[in-house]
């Protein structure tokens, strides 16, 4: 299981297409695109969340409650070759993220209820969700969408991302298709997520360039919203 560092700092903004751009162009002279983007600086995102009969990932996310977590299957641009399995631990504004790369096949035996490879694979969080799966009946729930574009900064590891046509599956119950059949999960398609991550601490360049007026921090979750209608 490799651990992303220690806990970050995750901080969330719904924002306007307009006050997107404003950041945006202030962004882009001290910030670097992220080197796994397209041409555009952009990739498309596929998660598919797990939950279970009792929707506990969702509800311990509407109550806010303060230290939760969830497992999520997760590929780029309809690529299979390049899976992950994973499991993000959440205290308040902190976040901590565990990773394993899953084979299509694999993934595939996952999503149909094919479960026994997992018992004895070499990656804990493998065997973890196998037995979350099995003792509090996880499964596959729904697959979110949305496009991203994002910038990095070496110094505090800062990485901020615009997220936009957040979509969802709702109750499809079919994963890792090449045509995905799904909806838009949000009200006003043209706004965007801003997600700001960082280590220890925010460097002041990078905060005076995020200053917009009326910009609040919010407690946004595409799962959350593409769980809505279902």
């Amino acid at each position: 299981m490799q651990l992303h560092g220690n806990y970050r700092h995750e901080l969330k903004y719904q924002i306007s297409y307009a006050d997107y751009l404003a950041i945006r162009q202030r962004l882009r002279p001290v910030m670097k695109s992220d080197p796994h983007t397209d041409a555009d600086g952009r990739y498309t995102i596929r998660s598919i969340y797990f939950d279970n009969v009792d929707d506990k990932a969702l509800r311990e996310k509407l109550d806010g409650i303060q230290i939760r977590e969830k497992f999520r299957i997760r590929y780029y641009n309809d690529d299979f070759s390049f899976i992950t399995l994973e499991k993000k631990f959440k205290y308040n504004n902190l976040g901590m993220k565990f990773d394993a790369f899953i084979t299509e096949q694999e993934c595939r035996k996952l999503l149909s209820g094919g479960l026994d490879w997992m018992i004895k694979n070499p990656n804990e969080l493998v065997r973890e969700l196998y037995c979350k799966m099995k003792y509090q009946q996880l499964k596959p729930r729904v697959l979110v969408s949305y496009t991203r574009e994002p910038y990095i900064y070496a110094a505090g590891n800062v990485r901020v991302t615009f997220d936009s046509e957040i979509r969802s599956t709702l109750y499809h119950s079919s994963f890792l298709e090449s045509c995905v059949q799904d909806i838009s999960a949000t009200d006003h398609p043209t706004d965007r997520l801003m997600e700001v991550k960082f280590d220890s601490y925010l460097p002041d360049i990078i905060a005076d360039l995020l200053q917009q007026d009326g910009l609040r921090q919010q407690a946004f979750s595409k799962y959350g919203a593409c769980r809505r209608f279902g």
